[in-house]
This record gives structure tokens, C-alpha cells and sequence, in this order.
């Protein structure tokens, strides 16, 4: 059976072509070869609605997606704390399948859990209260009522507002939090979890309730960028070369 391929925090945007490049070459080799691509977060930059896929550079982008799902594989997407404006119409252009946060899937037999990561950073009380404010039906609907220039410019200043905020806060409080990982795990039922968000790669093995458990976290794209491959043997990170 073809894998299965795990990506997040992608933050496409017309500012950054190595990582479209990148995303692209992705789509059209590695991916293609996958039995589902699952997009846990963060894809792109920012996404001020559905509406904006007129705009070019989201147009090719959700053409290139289209174009994977043509070929055969299953298309999952996560809302990330970037791009949680992502609906019904991108799914209908790019045929993904929208994944509510949490998600329990079986890959290659096992159950896991798949989440974009920020709901585990329960430390950072500040984005969780944003969080809750941003993801309510009162806020999106009065941000979607405004003309789409005045939405850019509102997200545009946000993202400028996170950058100050991020450096002034210790590394670790954006981190997640173990209490919170395990008591994910236990609530759900599972030995492995995958996330983003944080942007420290790497496998974490810990016990919960006397059971193994296993905590992936996916690349970022600021960098060389990569993935997680689950198939048939042991998981495996990939991360591109220079």
C-alpha cells in the first residue's frame, strides 16, 4: 500500500517562491506516488476567506492541489492558526477534505492522532485566549463582512503584531505542554500523535499510563522544509536538501 505524507506549516505566499518551488515540485514527484497527503496547518501565510481564491497566486496554488487529487490521492487539510478561514469552496477547488482539529485516523494500522499543535501550547495563555476569540462564529462573520482589502490589511497587521509579540516571549511557553500531550493521548485513545505548529521537528517517545506512546512534529518550510512518511515500516521524517 502507498503511503501516507504529512506536511504543515508551509506559510506559502508570493514572498517566499523557494518554498512554492519547493511545494510544487513536491505536489508534482514525492506526493504524487502517496496514497493521501494530509496538510495539518498552516499551508499557507495567511487566508483571509474563500473568497481570495481569485486572487492569482491562490489560484495557482489550489490548481496544483486540484491537479493531485485528479491523480488519485486523497487530500486531507487541517485549519492552521494561519489559514483557519479555509472552507467550502477551497475544498471544492482543490477536492481536499477539510479535517476537524482534533482528527483520529488509522494509518497502516494504527490509530492517530492528528492535530495542527496549537491547542497543546496551553501555556501560551495569550494565543489560547486569542485563539478562542478568532475561531468564534461572531468574529469570523463580522472579519468576512468587510470588503477583502480591508480583511488583508487587518491580517497583514496581526501577522506583524505575532512577529513583536513571538520574540519577547520565552521559547518554551510556545512549546507544548506535556500534560497536555498525554492527557491527548489518553482522552483519544491512541499510541501516536502528529502535529505542527511548533516548528521543532523531531520524534519524542513517552509513556502514558504505562503505555509507549510516540509524539511526531513536522517540519517547518521556513527552512529546507519536509515531511513525515508512514508506510508499511517505521515512520520516517524527510527533510529536503539544500
Amino acid at each position: 500500500m502507498p503511503p501516507a505524507l504529512f506536511i504543515s506549516d508551509l506559510h506559502l505566499s508570493e514572498e517566499r517562491p523557494e518554498a512554492n518551488e519547493r511545494f510544487i515540485d513536491f505536489l508534482e514527484g514525492k506526493a504524487r506516488s502517496a496514497q493521501a497527503l494530509y496538510v495539518l496547518g498552516d499551508l499557507f501565510e495567511y487566508w483571509i476567506g474563500d473568497d481570495d481564491l481569485e486572487a492569482p497566486f491562490n489560484a495557482v496554488m489550489a490548481g496544483m492541489l486540484r491537479e493531485l487529487t485528479r491523480h488519485g490521492v486523497a487530500l486531507y487539510v487541517m485549519h492552521g492558526n494561519r489559514d483557519f478561514l479555509m472552507g467550502e469552496r477551497f475544498c471544492a477547488a482543490t477536492g481536499a477534505r477539510l479535517l476537524p482539529d482534533p482528527s483520529v485516523h488509522e494509518i497502516h494500522g494504527v490509530k492517530t492522532l492528528l492535530v495542527h499543535g496549537d491547542t497543546l501550547c496551553t501555556d501560551d495563555h495569550d494565543y489560547q485566549a486569542w485563539r478562542r476569540t478568532a475561531r468564534s462564529p461572531e468574529w469570523q462573520r463580522e472579519f468576512l463582512g468587510k470588503p477583502r482589502e480591508a480583511r488583508r490589511g487587518l491580517i497583514l497587521g496581526l501577522r506583524e503584531k505575532s512577529k513583536a509579540v513571538i520574540q519577547a516571549k520565552p521559547a518554551d511557553i510556545m512549546d507544548v505542554n506535556e500534560a497536555a500531550v498525554a492527557e491527548a493521548l489518553r482522552r483519544h485513545g491512541v499510541e501516536r500523535l502528529v502535529h505542527g505548529h511548533t516548528h521543532r521537528a523531531g520524534r519524542h517517545q513517552l509513556e502514558v499510563d504505562g503505555r509507549a506512546r510516540e509524539r511526531w512534529v513536522l517540519p517547518d518550510w521556513y527552512g529546507t522544509g519536509g515531511y513525515l512518511e508512514i508506510g508499511g515500516g517505521e515512520p520516517r521524517l524527510v527533510h529536503f536538501k539544500q
